[in-house]
């Protein structure tokens, strides 16, 4: 284990076979020296699996199990070039980060941190009229940016607000346009259009940067844009120019494209809700993705087929 499992998931695998664990802060030269010889190899969004960790492992290597819906972090191609399965946490943590992208919605729109910060600091003089004035979710534009599980849950938890959901996705989805009332749009017109705009895919080459400069430049003035999937999805520089000149109105941000370093722009701003990379950190998700990492190595050990694999194109 590169790093550690909650004991939901590392008691199932201690079970069965012999566990190593790296600890919180393993370095790239422990990995290289711990992971030789492992048959299965349990990593996060934090540790580099790349062609040089698998060399180190070792030919008799099965599986790589992120835990992590995510696994930009995995050199997926090189894995199955070596045979080796890649699996990863779908599902389990859908709704704790469904929900904590509506809190960041919620938070940037009226403006949370920054009273939270004047009332920490003692410089809260009582109520006024115009103090911290933001804006309702209620009645709002909302696009999502694609539309798989989270985005889903998303839009679900959304109806109570009655918003209007617009969605950006490779392919329409027709059950949920009918259920939940979305209108599929290109992402530039769901730029162009939303109050609120939320990030709901994968980071890839092909979506790195996804809202750039020119992205930021389309959004409506005064919007308010919302990231729980990747940071690299997000060119902080621009996001940062568009905050400060105040064309957008804020951002809820959790995730950072060099974490654990956050960008120091955007540190200095007043409305940007800055969140430590807890989208799926609720007892319940943590212990169902463990869970879930224990039985893909399972499965793949005794010659199944794991529950979760990534497909490698």
């Amino acid at each position: 284990m590169a790093r550690y499992l909650p004991e939901a998931g590392r008691a199932r695998l201690a079970e069965r076979y012999d566990v190593e664990e790296d600890g919180a802060e393993v370095s790239r030269e422990e990995l290289l020296k711990r992971v030789p010889g492992a048959a299965a190899l349990v990593a996060d969004p934090t540790v580099a699996v790349d062609a040089a960790v698998l060399d180190a492992a070792g030919l008799q290597l099965r599986v790589v199990a992120n835990f992590a819906v995510g696994y930009d972090n995995i050199d997926v191609e090189a894995c199955h070039a070596r045979g080796v399965v890649v699996t990863n946490t779908p599902d389990v943590l859908t709704n704790a980060t469904a929900e904590l992208t509506v809190a960041l919605m919620l938070a940037a729109a009226r403006r949370l941190g920054e009273g939270e910060r004047l009332v920490r600091a003692g410089r809260w003089a009582g109520w006024e009229p115009n103090q911290l004035l933001g804006r309702e979710l209620s009645g709002a534009v909302v696009g999502i940016v694609g539309l798989g599980r989270i985005g889903t849950r998303v839009a679900e938890l959304l109806r109570g607000f009655e918003v209007e959901l617009l969605y950006a996705a490779h392919s329409r989805h027709p059950e949920a346009e009918r259920s939940l009332e979305a209108e599929h749009s290109p992402l530039e017109d769901l730029l162009e259009r939303s109050d609120f705009v939320t990030l709901h895919v994968p980071l890839s080459p092909q979506t790195h940067h996804l809202i750039d400069a020119q992205a930021l430049q389309r959004m409506k003035p005064g919007a308010i844009l919302v990231n729980t999937s990747r940071g690299g999805l997000v060119d902080a520089a621009a996001l940062a120019r568009a905050l400060r000149e105040e064309r957008l109105g804020g951002a809820g941000l959790d995730v950072y494209e060099e974490e654990p370093q956050v960008p120091p722009e955007l540190m200095e701003l007043e409305r940007v809700v800055l969140a430590p990379h807890v989208g799926s950190a609720t007892a319940a998700a943590r212990d169902g993705m463990a869970q879930l990492v224990a039985e893909n190595v399972i499965a793949v050990l005794e010659a199944r087929a794991p529950l979760t694999p990534v497909d490698p194109g």
